[in-house]
């Protein structure tokens, strides 16, 4: 006759792993993960598609070949926002994040473990859907000035660019949500940032302020996008700081302030 081990009572050992795979779990699990990922792919495919479909050669001015193709990834920029938002601020708004930091009681090793899965899951998505958006929406811009191939110089990187700009951008909008708790802020905050600001600045007459304008999100994203640029380290830079001071400022809240 055998006799089962006597319980020892300790709490399974929190680790990084741990931590990591609870994520991914939490992410998964979420109906709403999956619709914004279905929409974000499929409004970048439709929109591709259609505009390549519609252009008839003329208007558009010399525009750069992979901003035009891609820019039904505007929707992107707000869809993967969302995403972000809900997987720190969501967490609040339900009471969930009470159980979450009982069982990680160091809190940090959530944060990066969200902003970690996040974009384990957006840079791939984003990825594969410009690369199949691009060919397809290519297929109608023959003999066009926006025609253009994979092979190109500059159209591989801007595809790749663009997907990596995303991925940052939605990092950064997971930061606004650890930092203000609450969805709608949120949202509203990462869209003031991202699409409002800038427009306001640029009115101003002041060189200045356009070279700072220069160095906000989108005007990032879409010189990572755009083929021609000479130089995609400054954009990747610039989003990439953007990224770690939304989550620099996300960990300090998290620690000072209680859940």
């Amino acid at each position: 006759m055998t006799t089962a081990a006597p319980a020892t009572g300790r709490p399974p050992r929190v680790t990084p792993a741990r931590v990591l795979h609870s994520e991914w779990h939490k992410l998964w699990t979420l109906r709403s993960t999956w619709v914004n990922l279905a929409a974000t792919s499929a409004l970048t495919l439709a929109m591709g598609i259609g505009i390549g479909a519609a252009y008839d050669g003329t208007g558009e001015g010399g525009l750069d070949t992979v901003v035009f193709v891609l820019l039904g990834t505007q929707f992107a920029t707000v869809n993967l926002a969302v995403l972000g938002i809900l997987a720190t601020a969501g967490e609040y708004s339900t009471g969930q994040i009470r159980a979450t930091m009982t069982a990680v009681p160091r809190r940090l090793p959530v944060l990066w473990s969200k902003a970690a899965v996040l974009a384990a899951v957006t840079l791939p998505l984003c990825l594969l859907t410009n690369l199949l958006t691009f060919p397809l929406a290519q297929a109608f811009l023959t003999d066009t000035d926006q025609s253009a191939a994979l092979g190109d110089p500059g159209v591989l990187r801007g595809l790749v660019g663009n997907a990596v700009a995303l991925t940052l951008l939605a990092v950064t909008a997971l930061g606004f949500g650890a930092v203000t708790r609450s969805i709608p802020l949120a949202i509203g905050a990462y869209i003031g940032l991202v699409m409002i600001v800038p427009e306001v600045l640029a009115m101003l007459p002041y060189a200045v302020v356009d070279d700072a304008v220069d160095h906000f999100p989108a005007q990032a994203l879409q010189s990572l996008t755009a083929a021609d640029t000479a130089s995609p380290g400054t954009a990747l830079l610039t989003l990439a700081l953007w990224a770690a001071a939304s989550l620099t400022v996300a960990a300090t809240t998290l620690r000072r302030r209680d859940v």
